[in-house]
């Protein structure tokens, strides 16, 4: 089993044992923020003995950053707690919110791509910068609506999000084919606007399809295999932006170590291809 450069998984409490023990060669390890800000436990002593042998990345699902709510301080306290004892090589959550007068959802729910919205988050997001006292990732996500009062695109909004607070973007591929698809615009415009320097990592996952009302939709379920069109969207933007970290996310109906892995070492094999294929482009040998 070759090393890995640059992807990893995100992982789940089913693998803790199988990682310990026979130590895939995964680039880095990305975990879900909330599941470890308890003091003490099976996950944190599980999660000491990980961190060990891979860089670790925090990835939150529960800033709510978009939310009119007054920012989660007890939330972000445990993160700083969770950052000093881990040591994370980045710190990631979503350009969303899921919170309403201290009400919290189980859904990342899309803003309204406004003036007035991106100048409400791009406060948030230093906010929270300034007290973790670290650059945080945002994040792309899927969604089902979209608003008639929105003035700009999803990826200029996102961009701007990035350029105005100081914080970088984690791109999620899968969600842009997602979005695409149910909004009828080309996930090649998407990332021909992101500039590369904003994009630290990169997220690719499976979805699921439904027909409601004989429409088809897909779903961000986390729970298959990767797609091939997601794939093909991963090769692209690897030839725009650069070989980028890359997190291999399955969050359902889990697969054994071993797919896992492979799906890593696709990503892998692709972003070298990429990689030679540009340098054979531009004349370098």
């Amino acid at each position: 089993m070759s090393s890995l450069r640059l992807t990893g998984i995100n992982i789940k409490a089913t693998y803790y044992k199988e990682i310990i023990e026979t130590k895939p060669k995964f680039a880095w390890l990305e975990i879900h923020s909330e599941n470890y800000f308890a003091e003490g436990g099976p996950a944190l002593y599980y999660l000491e003995m990980i961190r060990k042998e891979y860089p670790i990345s925090l990835h939150g699902v529960g800033l709510s950053l978009g939310s009119l709510d007054e920012l989660n301080w007890s939330h972000l306290k445990k993160l700083k707690e969770l950052k000093s004892r881990i040591h994370p090589c980045l710190i990631s959550d979503h350009l969303s919110w899921s919170s309403l007068n201290g009400q919290y959802f189980h859904d990342l729910l899309p803003l309204v791509y406004t003036e007035e919205a991106l100048a409400h988050i791009v406060t948030r997001i230093k906010t929270v910068q300034d007290y973790l006292q670290t650059q945080i990732l945002i994040e792309n996500i899927s969604h089902y609506v979209q608003s008639s009062h929105s003035t700009m695109t999803e990826w200029d909004f996102l961009t701007e999000t990035a350029i105005q607070s100081g914080c970088g973007i984690l791109l999620d591929i899968n969600n842009i084919y997602v979005n695409s698809r149910h909004f009828n615009f080309s996930p090649l415009d998407y990332l021909s606007t992101i500039p590369k320097n904003l994009v630290q990592e990169i997220h690719l996952a499976g979805f699921s399809e439904l027909t409601i009302d004989d429409k088809e939709i897909l779903i961000d379920t986390h729970n298959q295999p990767i797609d091939m069109a997601v794939w093909e969207l991963y090769r692209q933007a690897i030839m725009r932006l650069g070989t980028k970290p890359t997190i291999i996310e399955w969050d359902n109906h889990l697969p054994s170590l071993n797919i896992l892995y492979q799906e890593a070492q696709h990503a892998e094999k692709i972003m070298r291809e990429t990689y030679v294929a540009t340098k054979l482009a531009n004349g370098v040998c």
